[in-house]
């Protein structure tokens, strides 16, 4: 019998449990295939390796120098094994690619792109409010990539493995009732806008909110907030005429909902591509950020009330990053 990895294994397991049977448990052996591999592996090593008694095992001389060598090698062959494991799943073609969003309008531009550069991939999606929930399925692995988004000073933390790209930062402008008196001008006053009820998400892990109160304080009030509510819940308490709010600059006007620019573009939206440095897509990160990043600008060139603030801010107008 030739010495393997497996039975270096094994001697560290005795010797970490101390004895016979609670080693054949955590390895999942019967105590008696157990003492049968020792003696065989004691014999491959020409001498005894752990002394018995009543306590359990204790290592002799010759074990301790086996498991000072076994501990030694142990990491590094772990280390091989798993860099060569994600090696060959950035290399192989996959069978379903695990895509998320926050709410932004680059999901659909994503799942193209994806689509164009591995078309026997199923792509499946999941889609949340706050970008933290899927920080954490990108850093654990249960999705492949994702768009996120942030706020100045909001910024999303750094993850082990989970690669963060910029897109584009954008101002943030205001949401309105298509019937409400503001829409007749071509910008609203953020302090204006403080005199009216407001529609906000919730207050949850996602720092949006915590963002907006940072800016609404410079304004030295705070809006009265009676409705908390997200997506097309939102979209109907203001199409209702009920309040107002704010939305991403590349939002899509609905009938009886109207987007203005706030005067002096008091707020910022970043939007992001994050995906896990082990991914099978990490290998085609330019193509799809190319792919992604054409698709903002085409909505971005279809939003009247985007066009409208370019015009008037273009030493502003941002571009993607």
């Amino acid at each position: 019998m030739d010495l393997e990895v497996r039975h270096l294994r094994v001697v560290c397991a005795i010797a970490e449990s101390g004895s016979l049977t609670r080693a054949a448990a955590a390895l999942r052996m019967t105590q008696p295939g157990l003492s049968a591999q020792l003696r065989r592996i004691e014999t491959v090593l020409g001498g005894t390796l752990f002394e018995r008694g009543r306590a359990g095992v204790a290592p002799t001389a010759l074990g301790e120098l086996v498991l000072g060598r076994a501990r030694a090698l142990l990491p590094g062959i772990d280390g091989l094994l798993a860099d060569t494991a994600r090696a060959a799943r950035c290399h192989a073609a996959p069978a379903r690619i695990r895509l998320g969003s926050v709410g932004a309008p680059l999901l659909g531009h994503l799942i193209l792109a994806v689509r164009e550069l591995l078309p026997e991939a199923e792509v499946t999606t999941r889609c949340q409010y706050s970008s933290l929930p899927l920080l954490d399925d990108l850093a654990a692995g249960r999705l492949e990539a994702a768009v996120l988004g942030d706020n100045p000073g909001c910024e999303l933390a750094p993850r082990d493995g989970v690669i963060q790209q910029p897109l584009v930062t954008e101002p943030v402008f205001a949401l309105l009732p298509a019937a409400h008196p503001l829409v007749a001008g071509n910008e609203v006053s953020l302090a204006r806008l403080m005199e009216e009820e407001w529609a906000v998400p919730r207050l949850d892990s996602d720092r949006t909110r915590e963002y907006w109160s940072s800016i609404f304080a410079l304004t030295g009030r705070h809006p009265h907030t009676p409705y908390e509510a997200e997506g097309r819940q939102l979209i109907e308490i203001i199409r209702a005429g009920l309040a107002v709010s704010l939305c991403q600059a590349t939002f899509i006007e609905v009938p009886g909902v109207v987007v203005r620019p706030l005067a002096g573009n008091p707020l910022w939206y970043r939007h992001i591509l994050a995906w896990h440095r082990d991914s099978p897509l990490a290998a085609h990160g330019p193509e799809i950020l190319r792919g992604v990043r054409d698709g903002y600008l085409a909505i971005r060139a279809a939003s009247p009330a985007y066009a409208a603030w370019r015009e008037g801010y273009p030493g502003k107008a941002p571009l993607p990053e």
